[in-house]
């Protein structure tokens, strides 16, 4: 039966899911498992992750309120719509399989779908911003089910992954924002660019970076994170307690680059004065990719001609085409044996222990934690 299933009487399958009420007001609610719609998907839970964003939201500091959580997930297919066949490159899929959904929508409608800025859509959040007393009740992937709308692409997981499951309910966040924004900043062979932050973006930057050519330094101030850089293929780090001023990670970018300075600047640290900064370390003619600062309302003193007489090109990333993460997929399938990806999620919580996993998030006891939901 598709539709509302609440109509069908009190003997339904139940499931859980957390809800934020408010800053840091966790709610768990139980609905009657929805049937698809015929192009919709049903799944449950295997794993979810808390991202930094899920942070911001928890506390209050997101454009997000009152809402089902959850972004990073793998799923395994419990219930297919009739008219669901494949995934969304076409792979034949079936109940039972793992899948990784890319946590937005795309509507195909608005003006920035139509001009095929996909990752713009104006109703990419229109799903999870729902209610959950809202039919399928099931918008985000913090509980133990998820619905996939005829809107939501997702793809089927490579074998080569599924024995990796932290790491692929990963893919649809940090790797594949990362991957697109270093396509559209265009990072080249033998290109030098410096990565400001080793969280999770900043990692799997280093990695994509890596892996197209380039010479990568990256810049934090946490032995870890500086540790973890360097498993992950930095091939120089730079320790912002020891070159304490600007001016010092400058001269030591471009001591590392003949006096030029990076060709491209990845800012992942989401402080707004890395911006600032960023700018000073690239070359003339250099490119930035600005992905960390997506806080609204956070502001830093910045001189508008630096930027210009260095001629630097601006690029912001946040959210990416959807087809990104079924590349994500592939790269990680391919590469996953090569870097400690394991490493990025270090923490396992079972999803009733949802507000320790975020209390021990924010102290950064943890680098990720994972969600596991009861079987």
């Amino acid at each position: 039966m598709n539709g509302d299933p609440d109509a069908a009487g009190s003997d339904r399958e139940t499931g859980q899911l957390v809800y934020l009420n408010g800053p840091r007001d966790i709610e768990f609610r139980e609905y009657p498992v929805p049937d698809p719609d015929p192009h919709a998907v049903v799944t449950e839970v295997v794993r979810s992750n808390v991202c930094g964003s899920e942070l911001h939201v928890w506390k209050g500091d997101h454009p997000l309120k009152d809402c089902v959580l959850g972004h990073e997930a793998l799923c395994r297919i419990s219930d297919l719509g009739d008219a669901v066949e494949t995934d969304s490159a076409g792979n034949p899929v079936s109940e039972g399989d793992l899948v990784a959904p890319v946590y937005f929508q795309t509507c195909q409608a608005c003006d920035f779908c139509r001009r095929g800025e996909f990752y713009a859509c104006d109703n990419d959040y229109e799903h999870t911003g729902k209610s959950p007393d809202i039919w399928p009740h099931f918008h985000a992937p913090w509980g133990t089910h998820y619905y996939i709308y005829p809107d939501n692409h997702f793809y089927k997981v490579p074998e080569a992954l599924e024995d990796h499951l932290n790491v692929t309910a990963a893919a649809n966040c940090a790797l594949s924002q990362v991957l697109f924004g270093i396509q559209e900043v265009g990072v080249n062979y033998n290109d030098t660019v410096v990565v400001q932050g080793a969280g999770g973006l900043g990692l799997n930057a280093t990695v994509v970076a890596n892996e197209f050519g380039a010479e990568t330094i990256v810049i934090d101030g946490v032995d870890e994170r500086l540790d973890q850089a360097e498993a992950f293929g930095a091939d120089h780090v730079i320790d912002f307690r020891e070159l304490d001023t600007v001016d010092a990670r400058k001269e030591r970018v471009e001591e590392i680059t003949d006096g030029a300075g990076a060709d491209v600047g990845i800012e992942v640290a989401g402080v707004p004065e890395a911006f600032v900064e960023g700018i000073e370390l690239l070359r003339k003619g250099g490119r930035y990719l600005e992905m960390g600062n997506v806080r609204p309302g956070h502001e830093v003193d910045f001189d508008p001609g630096r930027l210009t007489r260095k001629s630097i090109d601006i690029t912001t990333a946040v959210e990416y085409d959807p087809w990104v993460l079924h590349d994500a997929l592939e790269f990680l399938a391919a590469t996953v044996d090569d870097y400690p990806y394991d490493q990025l999620i270090d923490a396992s919580f079972p999803l009733e222990d949802i507000e320790d996993a975020l209390e021990a998030s924010e102290r950064r006891d943890v680098t990720r934690a994972t969600l596991v939901p009861p079987t």
